[in-house]
């Protein structure tokens, strides 16, 4: 290899960790032309995935990186790339540890909420990799935090922490996957573990949030688990819209919230008394 190339190597094995993912636009962008890159292929510094997209190779790890190289293709995505986008929804749920939402059996489901390279659906992955627009909050970032998993993490080998929405932010991700892509029994049990959140954060998340369904349905679940947040939480300040709003067949309408539900979310009404009468 000439001397040229073989500085522009040494500047590329210092940025890019043992693992991580690159494509050709990131390389050439900093003077790696095709050439290279084919010779750096040729001699093992990098590994093919697909056309276009290259890995630096890491010890005793397969090409897919096994399960946990959603977390790994991420970091790349955020952290080299600079692409806008983060881990959101059920998945950020679980990384915060509501891992109610975890299915069973099946092909592990994760979802990158953001603007991600075309690749990204031809890439090989033992993970389903859902990919979501950030149309919920449009260019309004709130809630989106860096999220250090901790030793023994996904991330640990790197310390790179992962940009993940928060609870607050993910539990909205989460609603708006109602009916179509998750069920209500799922998002149940999700809402009974979500004791902690914070209801200045909350607010401002449903202030900024577009979709009337989703601020609904929080509020639904909210009322109906009753953490001591939402005491703190002033509904009348929320815009819930105008009129009933149909999302289940053959469900119930909300008598507070007017969206269609499944029966066992509806209130139980106060049984008539004697005095009643």
């Amino acid at each position: 290899m000439n001397h040229p190339r073989t500085q522009r190597l040494k500047p590329l094995l210092d940025t890019v960790p043992p693992g991580f993912v690159v494509d050709t636009p990131w390389l050439t962008a900093r003077g790696i032309d095709p050439k290279s890159i084919h010779d750096y292929v040729a001699r093992g510094w990098l590994e093919r995935l697909v056309r276009g997209v290259y890995r630096r190779p890491a010890p005793h790890s397969t090409p897919s990186g096994g399960g946990e190289f959603w977390a790994v293709l991420l970091l790349s995505l955020q952290r080299l790339m600079k692409y806008p986008v983060h881990l959101g929804g059920a998945s950020a749920l679980d990384l915060a540890g509501h891992a109610h939402y975890l299915s069973l059996g099946g092909t592990p489901r994760v979802y990158f909420y953001g603007d991600v390279p075309t690749w990204l659906k031809r890439l090989p992955t033992p993970t389903d990799i859902v990919v979501r627009h950030r149309r919920l909050f449009g260019d309004d970032l709130i809630g989106i935090e860096d999220f250090d998993a901790g030793a023994g993490a996904v991330v640990d080998i790197w310390r790179w922490p992962v940009g993940a929405s928060s609870p607050e932010r993910a539990i909205l991700e989460a609603l708006d996957e109602l009916p179509r892509h998750v069920s209500f029994d799922h998002l149940d049990k999700v809402f009974e573990g979500l004791v902690s959140l914070r209801p200045r954060r909350l607010m401002a998340l449903l202030g900024a949030c577009r979709s009337i369904k989703v601020r609904r349905l929080f509020f639904v679940f909210a009322d109906r688990h009753g953490h001591g947040w939402r005491e703190q939480l002033d509904a009348s300040a929320v815009d819930f819209g105008s009129g009933p709003r149909a999302l289940v067949d053959g469900g119930r309408f909300h008598p507070d919230y007017h969206i269609s539900v499944p029966e066992a979310l509806i209130p139980e009404q106060p049984r008539a008394t004697d005095s009643d009468a």
